[in-house]
């Protein structure tokens, strides 16, 4: 089978971890002229010849997210128009991935609305991070390939936390995350926690109880994403509280919005992890406690995969 020819474009949001994913696979980053009105609109020029060809658009739904989303948007319009072949979205960050259901009435459910225009601008393909509900898979008819950032992440603890190895506990901030828990536990040979939460409000989160033993533990509280801190730091309290001895933390979207960066600094949390599917803000940069770890060599591989066509799913672990 004789592969199309495939270009890499990225929009603003994600222009670092393109760049990475581009030197992986040694290939040029595509040009891509981004322009904005004196009135905020968005204008795009693609910069290289797309008709017959695969193109991969790199950018996550990070602040601002409503640009962000946009740019994307547009950028799929223009390929679609220049006759691209297969537009394929990598996210890897998916904005609006929270709103995936009904919690009131007259909400509306804004993960299916942001899937039926990526649809709609001509995507003939999502790759994504982690998302936060995964059921939002279902709100596409376009193949989705939901990726996880474990293997960076446990290549990490294993590394920073040797020494600790046998005083580990994976705690879940909710019973959501329990799974996740679990799978961690597996392979870091730990044992797991589960602090029961109640949310009084959007972004507000009080942490209730604690379901398991962390007294003498070394912690580590596991998530998918961290944006105002508020469950992080409760949890982080909570688990002190009950006796371990340290605490880390894990995410993989640093959405690190509001009080977040001030509330990590202030709190008993040694370091917390998250990776580059969202460009750390320079605050974040310059915390001691906030470390950002890659995800371009999984992004890569499975942008690898796909484009001839390989299996990808031993990268949904």
């Amino acid at each position: 089978m004789r592969l199309r020819e495939w270009v890499i474009l990225s929009g603003t949001a994600s222009r670092p971890l393109a760049q990475k994913i581009c030197e992986k696979l040694g290939k040029p980053l595509g040009r891509c002229d981004i322009r904005r009105f004196s009135d905020g609109e968005i204008f795009i020029e693609i910069g290289e010849n797309v008709r017959g060809r695969d193109v991969y658009v790199i950018q996550s739904t990070a602040r601002p997210v409503n640009d962000s989303l946009m740019e994307l948007l547009i950028m799929i319009d223009a390929l679609k128009r220049a006759s691209a072949k297969e537009i394929t979205a990598v996210i890897p960050y998916y904005g609006y991935a929270r709103q995936d259901r009904k919690v009131a009435p007259r909400t509306p459910i804004s993960a299916k609305l942001t899937a039926d225009l990526l649809t709609a601008a001509g995507a003939t393909r999502v790759v994504s991070m982690e998302l936060h509900a995964g059921q939002i898979q279902g709100f596409f008819d376009i193949p989705f390939d939901n990726l996880f950032a474990s293997p960076v992440m446990l290549e990490h603890l294993r590394k920073e936390l040797a020494p600790v190895s046998d005083r580990l506990v994976m705690v879940s901030p909710d019973a959501g995350g329990v799974e996740r828990a679990r799978y961690y536990a597996k392979h870091l040979d730990a044992t797991v926690a589960v602090i029961d939460k109640r949310r009084t409000g959007p972004n507000v989160a009080k942490a209730m109880n604690i379901i398991g033993d962390v007294k003498g533990k070394v912690a580590v509280i596991l998530d998918d994403m961290i944006d105002t801190a508020g469950t992080l730091t409760e949890a982080a309290g909570a688990v002190i509280d009950h006796g371990a001895t340290d605490v880390y933390a894990a995410a993989t979207h640093g959405v690190l919005s509001g009080p977040a960066i001030e509330r990590i600094n202030t709190s008993k949390i040694r370091q917390v992890l998250v990776t580059d599917t969202i460009p750390l803000p320079e605050a974040a940069k310059s915390s001691q406690k906030i470390r950002q770890l890659s995800i371009a060599d999984l992004l890569a591989e499975a942008i690898h995969r796909i484009h001839n066509y390989d299996s990808v799913s031993s990268l949904f672990i």
